[in-house]
This record gives structure tokens, C-alpha cells and sequence, in this order.
């Protein structure tokens, strides 16, 4: 993917949301004025709210607008350095070394090394953007580690020395907020809480990302969202689950199952938990025609 100089494509926060939404990604004012300054500042970006508010999206949508690469690296409970820094391919070296016989051999030669997401991103800056996704589910250790990195921007690998980044990272944070995160690591960031989009925007969303939906589908999607995430459900349904409710009911009008009985028959990808689907199945009727009225 060719490089894009940050300067030109992220002018002011309006430019942001322009070339955001080029990338199918609505970012409203507060968003795209938080991409912006993060950006210009050089500062990793925090991004907190609830599952499917489009926190990794928004990560997708800003290495589109840089036109850089985007390097994930998926958090979870017990990840440790191995898994985000660098480790040793130690089959290859024992390989290499039986190979070399009476020859010297460097082991710790690039080849040798399998580099994890944060030494890939300090390898190339400049043409990688690094999403740390999930950073609430990690213990406090590693999060401890990642405040370390983002404070110097450098990995210290013992048989190699210390690798340092040529410019500055751009570096995305998001959480879900199951946990509370250090201050430390939040006075680093510029932070910003993505909510759920009101039943307009949602609309447009839909419109956007589904594929043949109709306008009047979307709003309906949107507006029946809306009231069923107001229910006290275990698990809410993000903008990914509207977006497909919006085309299943649609190819099930398309079939032949007539308004409202599509969206009905389609909210198995809209409430995907047994229990969420008990509490609401019996309102989902009216719901439904009071979001189509």
C-alpha cells in the first residue's frame, strides 16, 4: 500500500471525516476531530465503548485515510511480550546450525527473527499503522509493557541490541471497557468514547455498508435498534449486527416473507444470545411495526 503523508490527508478534522466517509466509515465531528488531533500531535489514540461501536472499524477506516498498513495486535487475558514483541525461531536456528557444521553462523540473524506486532510497526512507521485492540481483556503487566514501548518507541533485544523507530508510530488503542485502564497509560493517549450513533446516523450506516437495502428498510433497522438496545439485553447488538439484519430481512422480503415478518424471521443475526432472544421475542412484534410505522 503506498505511503500518504499525514500532513495532506489529515489537513483539519473536516478532511478527516471527508476521506473517513471515502473509506465507508462515518465518523461524526468528536471522532474525527480526536483522529486529528492525534495524528497531528503524534499521540496514540484511545478509543473506549461498548462491543460493535466500530472502534476496530474506525482503526481499518484511519490506515485507509494514511494509506498504510494495518498491523492488529488482538489482546487477551495472559499475552505477554512473545506474542506482541519479537521471539526466536528456534527450529530454524537449531536447523541452521546442524547445516553449518564446522562453520561459524550468526543465529540471531534477521532470518532467525520473528517479529511480533510492535517490531514490525518499529521497522516501518512510516508505512504501518498499529491497532492494540482490545487492551482491557491483557493484565496489568502487559499493559505496563505497552506503556514502556509507547513512551521511547524502542524494543531492547539482548543478542541484537536495541531497535528504535525512525519516526513517530501511529498508534490506535481500543477497550470495552471491562476493566479500568492505568492513568498512566491514559494521560499518553488522546481518548475518545464512540457511543452508539443516534437512529439517523445509524441509518446512514446501514445505508452505506449493507448492500441492496432500501432507505426505508434502513431507517426501520435503525429505529428498531435503537428500542431493542434500550432493553436490559446481556448482549447488545452493534452497528455490524444492524447492518446484517438490514440485508437478511431484505432478501427475505425478496423471498417472499412480507414486512414485518421478515425482520422477524431474521433476528438470529441480530440477537445472537439465547437468553437476549427469550427477553425480546415477545415484544419483538410490536417493535418491529412501531419502527416500520
Amino acid at each position: 500500500m503506498p505511503e500518504v503523508n499525514a500532513e495532506t490527508s489529515a489537513t483539519s478534522p473536516e478532511a478527516v471525516a471527508e476521506h473517513l466517509a471515502a473509506s465507508r466509515y462515518l465518523a461524526d465531528d468528536s471522532l474525527a476531530t480526536a483522529i486529528f488531533l492525534a495524528i497531528r500531535l503524534g499521540k496514540p489514540l484511545l478509543l473506549e465503548g461498548a462491543p460493535g461501536v466500530g472502534k476496530t472499524e474506525a482503526a481499518k477506516a484511519i490506515a485507509q485515510l494514511l494509506g498504510r498498513d494495518l498491523v492488529r495486535l488482538q489482546c487477551y487475558e495472559g499475552i505477554d511480550a512473545a506474542h506482541a514483541l519479537y521471539e526466536w525461531n528456534y527450529q530454524r536456528q537449531l536447523l541452521a546450525i546442524r547445516h553449518a557444521g564446522e562453520h561459524e553462523i550468526d543465529i540471531y540473524d534477521d532470518r532467525f527473527l520473528i517479529a511480533r506486532p510492535l517490531l514490525q510497526v518499529l521497522k516501518a512507521p512510516g508505512q504501518r499503522v498499529l491497532l492494540v485492540d482490545e487492551i482491557d481483556r491483557s493484565d496489568h503487566e502487559f499493559e505496563a509493557l505497552l506503556l514502556e514501548f509507547l513512551s521511547d518507541f524502542q524494543i531492547s533485544i539482548p543478542e541484537r541490541g536495541t531497535i528504535r523507530a525512525t519516526a513517530q508510530p501511529i498508534v490506535i488503542l481500543t477497550s470495552n471497557r471491562t476493566r479500568e485502564l492505568a492513568e498512566a497509560l491514559r494521560r499518553r493517549c488522546v481518548y475518545h468514547w464512540i457511543g452508539y450513533p443516534d437512529a439517523e446516523r445509524e441509518a446512514a450506516i446501514i445505508m452505506l455498508r449493507a448492500g441492496d437495502v432500501a432507505e426505508s428498510t434502513a431507517r426501520a433497522v435503525a429505529a428498531a435498534v435503537r428500542i431493542i438496545r434500550a432493553r436490559p439485553l446481556a448482549k447488545p447488538p452493534g452497528i455490524a449486527e444492524a447492518v446484517e439484519w438490514a440485508n437478511a430481512a431484505t432478501i427475505l422480503e425478496k423471498g417472499g416473507s412480507p414486512w414485518p415478518e421478515a425482520f422477524r424471521r431474521a433476528i438470529g443475526v441480530l440477537i445472537k444470545d439465547e437468553e437476549d432472544l427469550s427477553y425480546i421475542a415477545p415484544e419483538l412484534g410490536r417493535i418491529v411495526e412501531e419502527a416500520l410505522a
